[in-house]
């Protein structure tokens, strides 16, 4: 009988387990192909590591096992795929920890695997059958209502008690975080300098949209509604976030501005200093999370004769957008997402506007990235695919950033073909359009430098059109009434937007910490591809997001929405185990390449 992806599966799983569990290391080799990728999300190294190759994780696989023994490697459900190529959902378990795994067979030969700790045995989150009571069917005189538990509760943290864990910022990914230490019993505040949660969407430019989709961008725990538009408002956006932290009844402490942390040596604990509503309050957590969005401050580029400039200028960040600029001539110094929207908002509320582009830009059209790019993992379609989004973001992890180009290049072929009309007129109108270094399009430019790309919602029309004006070059000077290039043009202005971006999370750090430990945890994000803006040497994940940095008890959490969705799963792991004092070696924790 000829076998099937199932027994193949089996068969594999079932060698494998045995091999580990008899520390059997060339036999646990022996199922791997030469060329082969292990991607672990702490259930085997406490970190996010990925292995490349058999000497790697022979490496890891010798200085692990012993401590996390891992067992009890099955199928989740039938495997899929051909004899030759074969995929599986897998769930295993460690000493501590149960997982689930995604495993990949070329000839009965592991060619990637995905390892992620999903809960830890004995700290499981309260739900399903173990859900709280609630109430006490018993009647006593002074019994205290939700209510009151709760306000109490939130009366003495911070003050009467110390959190374990406060989160600097609480954005969509400090509060996705807290959320997940709600659920692991872990007392957390977060910090909010916003006089309300969502007040970071509400704050930008009134026609700001989410230009990624909806199934892309849950919460944990709470997704949203099924009438629920494709791409959100930042309001609306807002008005979520802000009515989700009530519901998930998390320590949310608005109107609070952290000014400064250290870390006290002897207690082994962090002195947060913040002020609440005015008023200072220290505070002394063993963990430090800072959740501060995908980048760092606004970077505003010094041109000389900007301080003589008479009309308005600002950063992107600054830029609230409506008014009336009817007769006015506005320039917009970046060509990327930020740069775009406000372009368009800026030509809609009647202004002649120029964009200035100095370097190259990727444009992915929104339609053709969620056909091509987005549709099998997040779509109505993958839903009825039976691709949940807890799914969709294992399987997206699932291939390690050394594969991922090669996955990604055919589709963005595919996309230059489909919209070749589209690319030729936004050539014609002078726009210098890239697809990645290696072509490996959008979702590579966002990881390895988290810049350099607009999912077009409208706004290359207007370029092709000539409603908006581009000029590719560098910004030689500006004076009193314009900005000048280096090749002598000048461009006439009442305002500049400076649309250029920010620096590294570990920016922040130097401010709110010292410089010292800001080069101490060094850049964050980007996986050293060796491509503009992401130098080598190579390190297989982000730098320093989601696991252990090279400050102890400082961590980094951020990203997009589906990233801060995934793996504050991981990091709410991290800091709970802490909590309970397992035992936490962290393999191979990543070197600091560079400081700010």
């Amino acid at each position: 009988m000829p076998d099937t992806p199932i027994t193949i599966v089996e068969n594999w799983l079932a060698r494998f387990d045995t091999a580990l569990q008899h520390r059997d290391l060339e036999g646990a080799l022996a199922l791997f192909a030469d060329d082969c990728y292990w991607r672990d999300f702490i259930s085997f190294t406490w970190n996010l590591k990925t292995l490349e190759g058999k000497n790697d994780i022979e490496r890891m696989l010798a200085a692990t096992l012993d401590q996390v023994n891992p067992h009890s490697w099955a199928l989740a459900e039938p495997a899929t795929g051909v004899a030759g190529a074969v995929e599986a959902w897998v769930t295993f378990e460690t000493g501590s920890a149960r997982g689930y795994a995604h495993l990949r067979l070329n000839d009965g030969l592991c060619y990637t695997l995905l390892t992620t700790m999903q809960e830890l045995k004995g700290f499981e989150e309260k739900k399903g059958r173990t859900r709280e009571q609630g109430v006490s069917h018993e009647i006593t005189k002074g019994r205290t209502s939700w209510l009151e538990k709760k306000t109490a509760q939130e009366a003495r943290l911070g003050y009467e008690e110390q959190p374990y864990c406060v989160i600097v910022g609480g954005g969509q990914g400090g509060i996705g975080l807290a959320a997940r230490m709600k659920r692991l019993g872990v007392p957390t505040i977060v910090i909010e300098k916003n006089a309300k949660a969502g007040d970071s969407w509400r704050n930008r430019y009134k026609s700001l949209h989410l230009h990624d989709p909806v199934w892309y961008d849950h919460l944990p725990y709470l997704k949203f509604p099924e009438d629920w538009p494709v791409f959100a408002s930042k309001d609306k956006i807002g008005d979520w976030l802000e009515h989700y932290t009530s519901i998930m009844e998390l320590n949310y402490w608005s109107s609070t501005e952290c000014t400064k942390a250290t870390f006290d040596d002897d207690a082994q604990e962090w002195l947060v200093q913040v002020v609440r509503d005015g008023t200072p309050v220290t505070l002394r957590p063993k963990q430090l999370v800072f959740a501060l969005g995908v980048s760092g401050y606004p970077n505003t580029p010094v041109f000389a004769g900007a301080e003589s400039f008479a009309g308005e200028q600002h950063h992107s960040s600054q830029h609230g957008g409506g008014g009336d600029y009817t007769g006015k001539k506005a320039v917009v110094i970046g060509s990327n997402n930020s740069a775009h929207d406000i372009c368009a908002d800026l030509w809609e509320h009647g202004a002649d506007v120029t964009m200035v582009q100095r370097s190259s830009t990727h444009i992915s059209r929104s339609d053709s990235l969620m056909e091509l790019a987005l549709g099998g993992l997040y779509s109505e379609q993958a839903l009825a695919n039976g691709v949940t989004t807890e799914k969709a973001d294992l399987l997206f992890a699932s291939l390690p950033y050394r594969l991922l180009p090669a996955a990604q290049i055919p589709v963005f072929e595919q996309m230059a073909q489909r919209d070749a009309e589209f690319y030729s007129q936004l050539t014609a109108a002078g726009f210098d359009l890239d697809f990645g270094t290696d072509g490996s399009g959008l979702f590579l430019k966002y990881l390895r430098r988290g810049s350099g790309y607009y999912i077009d919602v409208g706004a290359s029309q207007l370029l092709i059109d000539g409603r908006v004006a581009v000029k590719s070059g560098q910004v030689d000077r500006i004076t009193p009434e314009s900005v000048v290039l280096a090749d002598g043009a000048e461009l006439e202005a009442d305002l500049i937007v400076y649309a250029t971006g920010y620096g590294s999370m570990n920016g922040w750090l130097a401010d709110l910490v010292s410089p010292e430990v800001a080069d101490q945890v060094g850049r964050c994000w980007g996986y050293g591809s060796d491509t503009p803006k992401d130098p080598g040497p190579w390190e297989g994940e982000l730098r320093n997001m989601w696991k252990p940095t090279n400050v102890p008890q400082l961590w980094i959490h951020g990203g997009n929405l589906h990233q801060s969705r995934h793996y504050s799963n991981y990091l709410a792991l991290q800091i709970k185990a802490r909590m309970e004092g397992l035992n936490t070696p962290v393999y191979e924790l990543q070197e600091s390449h560079y400081t700010r």
